[in-house]
């Protein structure tokens, strides 16, 4: 197995790693290791902030070529809240992604819930949805348990 692929399996052991491995795939805009994340699955899907849903690895790899024909997509995942199972992974994350404004680099905010799945090939992605965000965001409500324990 060569290197590359051996590496890519060793990074799939977890949802986390998996995770990592999408972002640091944006941040490097490296559309094959990108790809290797996803579920070789037909009904994986991925919606882009203010985007269509887009059903199919195919099309997927299709929307990602675009996106990432623009340059490197320097997203970083932020405050990860994880809901887990011993094979579904669900993560709901605050993405800070650097862009050029007119002032210079600025910080713009993306909502995204990741889901993965665990398969004979390791962790994989079925699920990427982004949704444009605000600095609001960065606040979060959250509801105090209501029993004590």
């Amino acid at each position: 197995m060569p290197l590359r692929k051996a590496r890519a399996a060793a990074l799939l052991s977890s949802p986390e790693d998996t995770e990592a491995q999408f972002y640091e795939a944006l941040q490097q805009g490296d559309l094959d290791r990108l790809m290797a994340v996803w579920a070789d699955e037909e009904e994986v899907s991925c919606v882009h902030p203010g985007g269509p849903r887009v059903v199919g690895i195919g099309a997927i790899r299709a929307t990602f070529e675009a996106v990432l024909s623009q340059g490197p997509v320097h997203a970083m995942p932020e405050r990860v809240r994880t809901l887990s199972n011993g094979e579904t992974s669900i993560h709901n994350v605050l993405e800070r992604v650097q862009v050029q404004g007119p002032k210079g680099p600025q910080s713009a905010w993306v909502i995204a819930t990741n889901v993965y799945l665990k398969t004979a090939m390791g962790w994989r992605m079925v699920v990427h949805h982004a949704s444009p965000g605000t600095a609001n965001d960065v606040q979060e409500i959250i509801e105090a348990p209501a029993v004590l324990h």
